[in-house]
């Protein structure tokens, strides 16, 4: 087989490359996504003195889980005042980059429902115009800052959305550790299983190889040993930057197989059960695990390289793992019969992530 690796994002990974905004914008006019809390935190003011008059717009009301009921406003308001802006700038977790890939596609009319009907279709497709993006994420999980993807949620129609465009690759990411610093001990379990979810599921995917392996195995090494030690101790700055480092791996890994059943599985949690994204796509992965065991043999020497030979015992070092950071493993747990957990699964298998998962057939 020949193996192919492509990811077109200019990576700065390190502690203080935030600074380097100043320069990646320079003779620019740009916006800026930023999650609430930055303007108690200072990082608002701070991104004001480094970006100065290039600054033209700024988004500060990103929701979790960006919904369009929100995003019309937001979106259409951008398009009317900074639509001459050349780059925007997203600082946050993945509800800014995401909301902030929503917004640098450009519709002909400037209408956020000609971006929905066109989204509906599910057909990839050239946007009327588009803003270049640079992603500054302050957790480490979501891979966003590498990848091209941003989910955009209906609840009130109980849709989920899949933006997936050329141009929504961010031409830069900056992973600053030090930002990261004041998250919350619950974000950081929460966004850290997301990227043990993000390499795990790029391993037991259809269309892993041995180069997206390598990011996927050395993710999850420093996941399983770091998330741990960083729960208890949030304010080490080592600590913060390994797990950034396995966060953006992860993201690099699944940037080129994309994602599997466990995330299938995730979207109608959130969607339905309102769990939050980062355990509703984790508290599955001792199950699914166990389904892609015995699947490849070029897989399971991966799985095993980590896990050991045994099933059971990796099943029970990975739920092991879960119990110690407070997060349960079964449906039930979360108040699910066992006739909505196999349909939830049902659905899943048959869904466009689902059908990644090399326990199922692949298209």
């Amino acid at each position: 087989m020949t193996a192919r690796f492509h990811n077109p994002v200019d990576t700065r990974f390190g502690c203080g490359s935030l600074r380097q905004l100043a320069s990646l914008t320079e003779n620019q006019k740009v916006a800026l996504v930023i999650f609430p809390e930055a303007r108690a935190l200072g990082l608002l003011d701070r991104l004001n003195v480094l970006l100065g008059e290039r600054l033209v717009h700024v988004v500060e009301d990103v929701q979790p889980n960006p919904d369009v009921a929100q995003l019309r406003d937001t979106y259409e308001r951008f398009w009317r005042e900074a639509g001459d802006c050349q780059t925007v700038i997203a600082v946050g977790g993945g509800s800014a980059i995401d909301t902030a890939k929503a917004l640098i596609v450009g519709t002909a009319s400037g209408s956020f429902d000609e971006l929905l009907t066109l989204l509906a279709t599910g057909q990839a497709f050239v946007p009327a115009r588009a803003k270049a993006l640079i992603a500054v994420p302050t957790t480490a999980g979501t891979g966003s800052e590498v990848t091209p993807w941003a989910t955009l949620w209906d609840v009130a129609n109980q849709k989920k959305y899949s933006l997936h465009l050329d141009c929504t690759w961010p031409k830069v990411a900056i992973v600053d550790p030090e930002l990261m610093m004041t998250v919350p001990a619950g974000v950081t379990v929460s966004t850290g299983l997301d990227a043990l979810s993000h390499a795990l599921e790029s391993i037991w995917n259809h269309n892993a190889n041995p180069i997206s392996d390598t990011y996927a195995v050395s993710a999850i090494e420093g996941i399983l040993d770091c998330l741990p030690q960083l729960r208890l101790d949030p304010g080490n700055k080592e600590l913060r930057s390994r797990m950034a480092l396995a966060a953006l791996k992860a993201g690099m890994a699944f940037s080129n197989t994309k994602t599997a059943l466990a995330h299938s599985i995730s979207y109608e949690m959130t969607l339905r059960y309102g769990l939050p994204h980062g355990i509703a796509c984790s508290f599955t992965l001792p199950l699914v695990l166990g389904l892609a065991w015995g699947r490849d043999e070029a897989r399971d020497r991966t799985l095993q390289g980590m896990f050991g030979p045994d099933l059971h015992k990796a099943q029970a070092r990975l739920r092991a793992f879960l119990h110690s950071l407070d997060v349960k493993t079964e449906f039930g747990d979360y108040g699910l019969s066992p006739e909505q957990s196999r349909s939830i699964l049902e659905t899943a298998a048959r869904g466009a992530r689902g059908r990644n998962f090399i326990g199922s057939s692949a298209d």
